[in-house]
């Protein structure tokens, strides 16, 4: 996906966030920037994600 495309559909997601009344953390905001500039990709946003909320049992 090129990068016009990933700051498109981040805008979407980022609105529909905002639709629900709530705001991304800062860390969400860092990871989805490294995306966007083709740092990282959209599963190493999933897998840092999931290592800070899977709740450990």
């Amino acid at each position: 996906m090129g990068n016009v495309k990933k700051r498109e559909s981040w805008d979407i997601a980022y609105g529909l966030i905002k639709v629900d009344g709530l705001e991304p953390t800062p860390e969400f905001n860092k990871l989805v920037e490294k995306e966007k500039r083709g740092e990282i990709k959209t599963k190493d946003i999933i897998k840092e994600l999931n290592k800070k909320y899977t709740m450990k049992v």
